[in-house]
């Protein structure tokens, strides 16, 4: 019974690291969770026979060496719904009848009202993260990681291009969301991602860009938030 139980929580333990950090490797996989090679791959053939997962083709940032290319894995539409409340459907009837009833611009409101709360809480947090934009994205993913979004954050692009000028040399942060507990709701309702958004934009002091949803049947949710370059990039490259 007890290495049953054990190895249940371990399969747990998978399939909620790679909804944070899917795509993600076996050998990645293995590094995060203290685990051999071997013993992760059994746990990913378990959850790919119970359809809770995906196989996609290792991007160049999970791949290593050459060869055959990595598989990495991410949470199937099934894997994300396990992970979901149960309340998931009388939700979605409430809000269909708030929306018949009292019309779409209702619904907004309530998901600027629900997201408002986390926003007023959030905002304390980041606020003592000081005004560096990437100490406050730090800020905002530890603090959606708490409350279940399973966030992570990345930096991408090329600051020193951004400071020349470059148009393909964009740089920011790009902030992750592996899980979503109302992505049920807002796959009909998007105007909770709206709001997410626009909140996001509030606490980190500039406008980001949302590039992916889960309720759009992305594997994670993307947004991109714009990093200045460093003011003395700026000077040396005039």
């Amino acid at each position: 019974m007890v290495p049953h139980t054990l190895e249940s929580r371990t399969r747990d333990r998978v399939l909620r690291v790679i909804g944070e950090r899917g795509p993600v490797t076996a050998t990645a996989l293995a590094d995060e969770l203290g685990l051999t090679v071997p013993a992760v791959r059994r746990h990913l053939d378990n959850l790919g026979e119970s359809r809770l997962i995906e196989e996609r083709e290792a991007t160049s940032s999970t791949s290593r060496g050459r060869g055959r290319p990595a598989r990495a894995y991410v949470l199937s539409e099934g894997g994300h719904q396990s992970l979901d409340s149960d309340y998931d459907h009388l939700a979605t009837e409430a809000l269909r009848f708030l929306s018949t009833e009292a019309g779409d611009d209702a619904v907004r409101r309530f998901a600027e009202s629900r997201v408002g709360s986390l926003e007023e809480r959030y905002a304390v947090e980041l606020a003592a993260a000081g005004p560096d934009t990437e100490a406050r994205v730090q800020a905002l993913v530890a603090a959606l990681t708490r409350d279940g979004f399973a966030a992570s954050a990345r930096p991408v692009g090329d600051p020193k291009a951004t400071a020349r000028g470059s148009a393909t040399g964009l740089s920011g942060i790009q902030l992750c969301q592996g899980h979503c507990p109302v992505q049920h709701v807002a796959r009909e309702f998007p105007q909770f991602c709206d709001a997410e958004t626009d909140a996001f934009s509030r606490l980190l002091g500039v406008h980001v860009q949302r590039l992916a949803t889960l309720a759009q049947g992305d594997h994670v949710c993307t947004t991109f938030v714009p990093t200045k370059p460093e003011p003395s990039t700026e000077r040396s490259s005039r």
